[in-house]
């Protein structure tokens, strides 16, 4: 059995999966920021409060990076798991073998083994959140890629400060990353709000701006115009790259069904491929992925070590 956790910056949520491979969430408690032994004794508690199996493993998707040469954490909203040997050490607090994944990529492999990407060969999987993330599947495999960074489109000194001539040049802004120009800064939601209040003068949230949108407001419209014509452009030199036949999206803006298609027609018409039907939809597992993809990563090393066992 998998002990599947999904730790982020507000909550540590837990389960097991199926035998189809979902996850349906046993519970979630507070994560612990600040110590790392009572973030350990949050793992060791929900693992005594779910079945017990023999020989189980624990997988974890986290909301961070790690490093594959050096091995260490880069998780900026959980200070007491960052610049951490996270995988040591919590095997030797927890007694079991562990395995980490970033929680895009989790997401990433939830979605391309049981969720709208399922049956792609090249499946890009994309996070609109409070920033932007994605995670990159290969037949079936997650592609992590040097230094552990794979499918982390969001950063990079890309932006056109005047997104195609639709505004007049915005000074570029600068990056939680510390680049400048990053797609991060204006593509998630907290870029939705920074590109509305520099192009109107307005602070407002992602959620109020949208339904304005939604409800023929000009302004809002230029700000959500200009959002995906940012997002578009990025996201077609990816999937012209890579080469997707899918590109499921999660986070909070995944839940306007009517702008993730319209960033699906912008990245269409600016695509190199002939793609008839819908390129950029909503995924299935944006509530559940970081579990499933965990379950999954989980299966994947406990099949990894039966065949060294078999080796042997």
């Amino acid at each position: 059995m998998v002990y599947c956790f999904d730790i982020g910056g507000s909550f540590i949520k837990f389960g097991v999966p199926d035998a189809a491979g979902l996850v349906t969430e046993s519970g979630r408690v507070p994560t612990p920021l600040n110590s790392f032994d009572e973030l350990v004794e949050v793992l060791v508690s929900s693992i005594r409060s779910m079945p017990a199996s023999f020989a189980p493993l624990v997988s974890i998707s986290l909301a961070g990076i790690i490093n594959p040469n050096s091995q260490l954490t880069s998780v900026a909203n959980i200070p007491c798991l960052n610049d951490r040997r996270l995988k040591g050490d919590l095997e030797k607090k927890l007694g079991l073998p562990v395995v980490i994944s970033n929680d895009a990529d989790c997401f990433a492999l939830a979605e391309a083994r049981l969720g709208a990407g399922r049956g792609h060969t090249n499946v890009f999987c994309i996070i609109l959140g409070s920033g932007v993330g994605g995670g990159m599947v290969f037949n079936g495999d997650l592609l992590s890629g040097f230094g552990g960074f794979g499918g982390e489109w969001g950063h990079g000194p890309s932006v056109d400060p005047g997104a195609g001539g639709l505004i007049e040049p915005l000074k570029r802004m600068r990056c939680a990353c510390g680049g400048v120009g990053c797609l991060d800064t204006v593509g998630g939601a907290r870029g939705l709000e920074r590109l509305h209040w520099a192009i109107h003068a307005e602070q407002a949230g992602s959620t109020d701006i949208i339904a304005r949108w939604l409800n023929g407001e000009s302004e809002a419209a230029l700000s959500v115009k200009v959002l995906v014509e940012h997002v578009s452009r990025a996201l077609s030199v990816v999937v012209n790259t890579f080469g997707a036949s899918i590109v499921p999206v999660g986070g909070g803006l995944s839940h306007s069904v009517e702008l993730v298609s319209l960033i699906d027609r912008r990245v269409r018409a600016l695509t190199l491929a002939d793609y008839v039907q819908p390129l950029v939809v909503p995924g299935k597992h944006a509530q559940d992925g970081g579990l499933i993809g965990a379950a999954l990563a989980g299966e994947d090393l406990r099949q990894a070590l039966s065949g060294k066992e078999l080796a042997e």
